[in-house]
């Protein structure tokens, strides 16, 4: 059992990296949608659809690619 210990740890710090990346571009795809839609208002259209574009792929990444493949899956695998 004692040898399993450095692979649990580098388990546990790999979807710690993880789960940190898939925040930082949630909460920044958050911003740039919110960003979008105050553009938008505000009649800059180009403006408004770049962040709204930026915004998708990055909630695209940070919730499905980081946040369900690797954190939530890599926690179903550790369990």
């Amino acid at each position: 059992m004692p040898s399993a210990t450095p692979e649990l740890l580098a388990e546990s710090l790999t979807l710690l990296l993880y789960t940190l990346v898939a925040v930082v571009l949630t909460v920044g795809g958050l911003a740039a949608e919110y960003a979008s839609v105050q553009h938008f208002g505000a009649g800059e259209q180009l403006v408004a659809l770049w962040l709204a574009a930026i915004g998708v792929v990055m909630l695209y990444g940070g919730l499905y690619k980081l946040g369900y493949e690797r954190v939530l899956l890599g926690i179903a695998r550790t369990v």
